[in-house]
């Protein structure tokens, strides 16, 4: 699956005018969160309700021991809940105040997840040579998360690795470098809280105003700044979704 998005002009003009018609009280009543998640929206991400912070380092979910606290959808059925619905949203939202909410990939969008600083380098390198770099998130746990268009299912491609067989949101751990979030994966959208006693967030560096780009303008860049960061070979691309050929 793959998606055709316009000129940066035509959805930044987009954005500036959803953000027009929204009462005062209603964008910043909440500390903008609800405007941050429909902005996201709005951009073409698709959201669904997450698991927020408990006590201190727990998660909002019964599981007991939760793996990812606070990191993890609440319906089993994210993949086909996730949504742009403006009302939908909305509705979530203001009924469960305290939620994080994630964006499935690898429907519209995918994600590449690095660490903080090769990410920092990597962008760095990517905008001084003019490169499109689109929205970044950052974890305060020590990532960047680039958002591009999605690889989805090529015509000429048979057969494409969902990306939990390389990159589980479970066994994240594992994957120091960099991890490619696409068909089956999901990430934390800004706004979102962490857990511990320290404020940490999940929140924009460049917002989803910014058109989404094709993952490969940036995956050598990014690459070869994780290779450095975790003294690695950098023809090594742990948690990425690669083609299969029959």
């Amino acid at each position: 699956m793959s998606a055709e998005f316009g000129g940066r002009s035509g959805r930044q003009g987009k954005l500036s005018q959803w953000l027009r018609g929204r009462r005062p009280k209603e964008a910043v009543g909440d500390d903008g969160r609800e405007a941050l998640l429909l902005a996201a929206a709005g951009a073409g991400l698709p959201l669904a309700p997450a698991a927020y912070p408990a006590a201190g380092y727990g998660c909002s979910c019964d599981r007991v021991g939760c793996p990812t606290p606070a990191r993890h959808p609440v319906s089993f059925a994210w993949q086909t809940q996730s949504t742009t619905d403006r009302a939908q949203i909305e509705r979530w939202a203001r009924h469960q105040p305290q939620a994080n909410f994630i964006t499935a990939t690898g429907m519209v969008h995918d994600v590449l997840d690095v660490p903080r600083e090769a990410g920092q380098e990597a962008m760095e390198r990517l905008l001084a040579s003019g490169i499109e770099v689109g929205p970044v998130a950052e974890s305060d746990d020590g990532r960047l998360l680039f958002f591009t268009l999605t690889r989805g299912t090529p015509e000429e491609e048979d057969e494409w690795w969902p990306c939990e067989l390389d990159c589980h949101p479970e066994t994240m751990d594992e994957h120091p470098g960099l991890r490619w979030h696409c068909r089956g994966s999901y990430v934390l959208v800004p706004p979102a809280r962490l857990p511990g006693d320290d404020g940490h967030t999940v929140h924009w560096l460049r917002g989803p105003e910014h058109p989404l780009p094709d993952p490969l303008s940036l995956l050598e860049v990014l690459t070869d700044a994780c290779a450095r960061y975790v003294g690695e070979d950098s023809s090594h691309v742990t948690g990425a979704a690669w083609p299969l050929r029959h």
